[in-house]
């Protein structure tokens, strides 16, 4: 009786796994929700911290919001 019980919470596992793993291949890591639609192209999320899926973990300067818009240019930005 047990490795049928057993057996069963395996099988519930597996089923919860790919549920959410499907969920999850549907959002960008790097993107907030609603910014990596389909509509979105070259997939470059909006810059600042709200369009990031992770909070930051320090407070957000001028520096981190004007490195975070040259993204993906190679220039830095011109005013420091």
């Amino acid at each position: 009786m047990t490795l049928i019980r057993l057996a069963a919470l395996a099988a519930a596992g597996a089923l919860g796994y790919r549920y959410f793993d499907k969920l999850r291949r549907g959002q960008h890591a790097a993107f907030a929700d609603g910014q990596g639609d389909g509509e979105n192209f070259a997939q470059v999320r909006d810059s600042g911290p709200s369009a990031m899926a992770d909070k930051p973990r320090r407070e957000w300067t001028g520096v981190d919001e004007e490195s975070d818009q040259s993204f993906p240019a190679s220039d830095p930005p011109a005013n420091y």
